[in-house]
């Protein structure tokens, strides 16, 4: 298993003790590590994800709610809404890394830690965000001051 791929199921293991125990992020996070060894480089990129994802939560969830139709984030499995939590914040954040990337990724995740209902719904999802990139990215700049 890739570094990455790694990062990415360590940052969906922390996202969802962060959602259900509702520790602040930095709390959570340096709790989680306790007593776990892994490469530096993912262990970066797993508290990147992390990070990034609890730093724009708000407009994440957004983004997830306007195009699960008929789903609120609250109902969503939370395996589910994690891993559409930082797959977003990879696609609108992180421009390095191709759209394509995270969607497969995030896919084949949900296929380990998900339903057999995870991927279609999640694919769905991001696909469509995907296609709104843009127009969210517009968005999210025209709507949030944001220091730099």
């Amino acid at each position: 298993m890739g570094k990455r791929r790694l990062g990415r199921e360590l940052a969906l293991q922390m996202l969802f003790q962060l959602d259900i125990t509702k520790d602040l992020p930095q709390e959570g996070m340096k709790l989680f590590w306790l007593n776990r060894e892994f490469p530096q480089e993912t262990k970066d990129f797993a508290n990147d994800l992390v990070e990034g994802t609890m730093e724009h939560l708000v407009f994440i969830d957004q983004c997830i709610s306007s195009f699960a139709e008929n789903w609120s984030i609250t109902r969503m499995s939370t395996v589910d809404r994690n891993i559409l939590r930082f797959s977003v914040f990879e696609i609108l954040f992180r421009s390095e890394i191709p759209d394509k990337v995270s969607i497969n990724e995030a896919l084949e995740i949900a296929k380990e830690y998900g339903t057999d209902e995870s991927v279609p719904f999640i694919n769905g999802i991001l696909d469509k965000i995907v296609k709104e990139k843009s127009n969210l990215l517009s968005s999210f700049h025209s709507s949030s001051p944001r220091s730099t």
